[in-house]
């Protein structure tokens, strides 16, 4: 029985935990696998600098860097960052996947250009950091944004029919202008409206968070883990520093 933990990377309550774990509702997935949620310690509560990249890098790499003495089978990361996804796959031999680069190159699968719906514009900066990074510049037709500032807690409740056909006005402009054979959902805080567009569109919609479900089960299943030359182990890990220092900053951040 597989038991994949998801990090949540922002310090969530148990109410914001629960609507990510909604995720879980929208793929198809081994009856067996277990998956069980756990929220940042402590973290930015915006995602739109460099400011807001390091402290989220720090707290997903210490909610995680456990997981596999905890018997844990896989790690999955739920921000299209891939914020501390190196740093993780580093010290652990389970398989760690998030939904960034991984969607982008799923979609390649579908298609031969993607287009990533933004949030707002403020996000954009990190798609055109992260896109030529990956190497995906020539496969990405457009990033585009529907502006609508995100709410990394509530996510979309209440906003639905004001926002989702917003969200369809930019996918067709990206579709019908930019030339993008696929979409792909930019936030794993926009899952909710994932079965809405499918529903609407022309062509194909990636949801990351889902996507990365399938992902951990299909590498447990063809007993695959990232590559230990990509991602070396540390000489001298420095674990109980990470953890002290996470604890610390929860508890400057608790009111």
């Amino acid at each position: 029985m597989p038991r994949i933990l998801v990090i949540v990377p922002f310090a969530l309550d148990a109410d914001g935990v629960a609507r990510r774990r909604e995720q879980l509702g929208s793929v198809r997935l081994d009856p067996d696998s277990e998956f069980h949620y756990r929220a940042v310690k402590a973290g930015p509560t915006s995602f739109m600098s460099p400011h807001d990249w390091a402290l989220m890098d720090l707290a997903i790499f210490e909610a995680g860097c456990s997981a596999q003495e905890e018997g844990f089978d896989a790690v999955c990361i739920d921000t299209m960052s891939d914020s501390g996804m190196a740093a993780l796959r580093s010290v652990l031999d389970i398989p760690v996947i998030s939904p960034g680069r991984a969607s982008m190159l799923f979609a390649l699968t579908l298609g031969s250009r993607f287009a990533v719906l933004a949030q707002w514009k403020p996000s954009i900066v990190r798609y055109r950091k992260c896109i030529p990074e990956w190497g995906l510049t020539q496969s990405c037709a457009s990033v585009r944004s529907f502006d609508v500032e995100p709410s990394f807690d509530t996510l979309m409740d209440g906003k639905e029919d004001a926002v989702f056909p917003r969200m369809l006005d930019v996918c067709m402009q990206c579709i019908e202008e930019d030339g993008a054979d696929v979409i792909i959902l930019g936030s794993t805080t926009m899952h909710q409206a994932a079965v809405w567009l499918s529903s609407r569109l022309p062509v194909p919609l990636v949801n990351p968070g889902p996507l990365t479900y399938k992902l951990a089960e299909t590498m447990l299943a063809l007993q695959l883990s990232h590559s230990r030359a990509c991602y070396p182990k540390p000489l001298e890990p420095r674990i109980d520093m990470l953890h002290a220092m996470l604890e610390a900053a929860a508890k400057v951040a608790r009111p």
